[in-house]
């Protein structure tokens, strides 16, 4: 599978805020440091503090932080909460083409348990590994 540059996006944020945390960061600083557009952050930043992921401060030191430990922060977590997770267009919850393979087709099955596994296999790692703040095990 391959992860949405929203998604992509998300951890980067994540990623600079974990190595960072108990800081308070503007945007344009994370949209600097990745030569991203800060409105196209903006959106990133939105969706992640919805979740959870970030606190967003106003006002004067106005900026983000991250809304939990990064030991918390599980990556399945994050893309499970981002991504479409669709592998095949049949799979998709909206589907609603006939397909005249269905009858002897082995691939959905297929598909349908390595689009299950994919994020599971990404909850054995945490925010703080991938940001470089623990060790692997």
């Amino acid at each position: 599978m391959q992860l949405t540059k929203f998604s992509d996006y998300a951890l980067r944020v994540l990623m600079y805020l974990a190595q960072r945390e108990g800081e308070n960061v503007a945007i344009a600083e994370i949209a600097r440091a990745h030569a991203v557009s800060e409105s196209h952050l903006m959106k990133v930043v939105n969706r992640l503090a919805r979740r959870g992921y970030l606190t967003t401060l106003r006002g004067k030191g106005s900026g983000i932080e991250l809304g939990r430990p990064a030991n918390a922060i599980s990556i399945g977590g994050v893309v499970r909460d981002l991504e479409p997770m669709v592998a095949i267009e049949c799979l998709a919850a909206n589907y609603d083409g006939a397909c005249f393979l269905a009858p002897r087709c082995g691939v959905k099955r297929i598909m349908s348990h390595a689009q299950e596994a994919f994020p599971i296999a990404l909850d054995e790692h945490t925010l703080a590994e991938v940001s470089g703040l623990r060790r692997t095990p």
